[in-house]
């Protein structure tokens, strides 16, 4: 429930403080004092949009501030979620600066607009003449009767359900388009995979297959240069190997007379065998260098080969081939694999949507149940509001379409008055009777629904006299149970407030400012009085005045 509301620099108001009530208050004024401005800045607590222009004065920043008592609401979950501070006695604050920019606090901690907007509706329903055609809205109607029915755990686990439902059937149908792109494909991966299998690639094989390639290209050249070494160092007279070893038996024969020919000895000795290996190294290549023109041509081929896949590929290198082999194996392979996963999910979209089927049906029967007990609720009011004839039809069509509130039609049909035809409810219901078909609906669903505190703004629209006490009486059975406001211009309903507030309006020298007076039960006789007869009040509307209080 709204605990108090501050207001500070907006509109007509300069500074504003009230305490409310937890029972039923009417709001009274002449047109034009400043109940749409109290609505205003109600609304911009809500999460309504800024504008500059309700700055009174341009150069101070407007504040609106309003508690609410909400441990009644079970919101405690809904804080959590939007990472807000949750306290019983909630504080929302909302600041427009004179530059033009806007701030919202909940509980002190800073908040967007989509946040307030949404704890707002869970906070206050503000009725207003615009609200009432809201009746004729399908989503509207149906909610109305999944209170009645008790559905509200039901939807929740529907939508819950159907969200399930929507993101495997969308999983699937990503599934089935990557299956038909694939196929599309199929043929031409195989092609380009059994290219790449055949070529029977390994990591490393181009750089030894270029190596031997040079080497059966140049087998002359290689051979001839290799006997040559082996000449040199094996000539019988003036080879290197022989000289060196005559260059050794000399060393030998030095050795004896110093330490440094000693070592000029182990030097040699060392180097002649590294040489002599080398010799031997050569003389074995030498013997395996064979003129091979038929594995010259294979190797040539194999590289022709790799050369044009890796040109078809634009690559460079056998890893990078390999890399698309793979590639290619997973798509062709995940053809074969898809009709078992799409299998699959297949099952588990049909268990999910049958699921849903099955909770949307249990809505709807609990809707059909609901639908003489609302008619008749609606009725028995109505006819208190002076619609004693006044009679309803209502429709549910069972559908294959899923609606985040099932898979129902809803059609709402009015009939004024006996013997006239049924016909849909926005059509043929005046504005009057939708004011008191909407006051009806409300009071039914305070007794189904812990609906927050409701503010009707102007519901009396187009009633009068005995209809006006009526429809007074029903906002303030409603007020047992929540939180009620009235905003009004008849006398009747006022009388009915337990709190009268009433919004005046004065001017001082250049400025005119909007004031919100709680009334005493003196003051209440006379502003209802004056609601009776205008500024000249007569004894007979004091005496009026009285009997409608009393």
């Amino acid at each position: 429930m709204l605990l108090s509301l501050s207001i500070k620099n907006y509109a007509l108001i300069e500074s504003l403080e009230t305490d409310f009530s937890n029972q039923f208050s009417v709001i009274t004024g002449e047109t034009g004092a400043g109940k749409s401005i109290l609505l205003g800045a109600l609304g911009l607590v809500l999460g309504k949009r800024a504008d500059l222009s309700s700055l009174k004065n341009k150069e101070q920043k407007c504040i609106i501030e309003a508690q609410f008592a909400i441990s009644n609401y079970k919101l405690q979950a809904f804080f959590n979620e939007n990472d807000m501070d949750y306290e019983d006695n909630t504080i929302i604050r909302r600041e427009i600066l004179p530059s033009g920019k806007s701030r919202a606090f909940v509980n002190d901690s800073p908040v967007n607009l989509q946040e307030l907007q949404e704890l707002g509706e869970l906070l206050i329903d503000i009725h207003s003449q615009h609200q009432t055609r809201e009746l004729t809205e399908e989503n509207y109607q149906i909610d109305i009767l999944d209170a009645v029915a008790n559905n509200t755990d039901l939807v929740v686990s529907y939508k819950n359900s159907l969200a399930e439902f929507k993101s495997a059937k969308k999983e699937l149908k990503l599934l089935f388009s990557e299956k038909e792109t694939l196929v599309k494909e199929y043929e031409y991966n195989s092609f380009l995979l059994n290219e790449l299998l055949a070529a029977n690639l390994t990591d490393g094989e181009q750089e030894a297959l270029e190596q031997e390639l040079e080497q059966l290209s140049n087998v002359e050249f290689i051979k001839e240069n290799f006997e040559r070494i082996l000449a040199i160092a094996n000539e019988e007279q003036v080879g290197a190997l022989v000289n060196l070893k005559e260059i050794k038996i000399a060393l030998q024969r030095l050795a004896g007379f110093s330490k440094h020919n000693e070592m000029l000895l182990e030097r040699l000795t060392s180097s002649l065998l590294e040489i002599e290996d080398i010799i031997s190294e050569c003389e074995q290549n030498n013997d395996k260098i064979v003129a091979n023109p038929e594995r010259l041509d294979l190797v040539n081929n194999k590289l022709q080969t790799i050369y044009s896949l890796q040109k078809k590929h634009q690559v460079l290198t056998i890893s990078e081939l390999l890399a698309i082999q793979n590639e290619l194996e997973t798509k062709v392979i995940r053809v074969d694999d898809l009709d078992g996963t799409i299998s699959k999910l297949q099952l588990e979209v049909d268990s999910k949507q049958a699921k849903v089927d099955e909770i949307a049906q249990l809505i709807s029967d609990n809707r059909k149940k609901a639908v003489p007990i609302l008619i008749d609720k609606i009725k028995v009011i109505l006819a208190q509001l002076g619609m004693i004839e006044a009679d309803f039809q209502i429709e549910i069509n069972h559908t294959d379409s899923y609606s985040p509130k099932g898979k129902d039609e809803v059609v709402l049909l009015f009939s004024a008055n006996k013997g006239t035809s049924f016909g849909l409810l926005k059509k043929v219901a005046s504005g009057g009777e939708m004011s008191r078909i909407m006051l009806a609906i409300k009071a039914i669903l305070a007794n189904y629904s812990k609906l927050p505190t409701i503010i009707f703004d102007e519901i009396d629209t187009g009633v009068s006299g005995e209809i006006a006490i009526k429809m007074g009486e029903i906002m303030k059975e409603m007020s047992k149970t929540m939180q009620v406001f009235a905003i009004t211009h008849l006398p009747q309903i006022a009388a009915k407030g337990n709190m009268h507030y009433k919004v005046s309006k004065s001017s001082f020298g250049d400025t005119t400012i909007s004031e919100l007076t709680l009334l005493t039960s003196e003051e209440r006789v006379i502003q209802i009085a004056e609601m009776l007869s205008g500024k000249a009040i007569s004894d007979s509307a004091i005496q009026h005045a009285k009997a409608l209080l009393n």
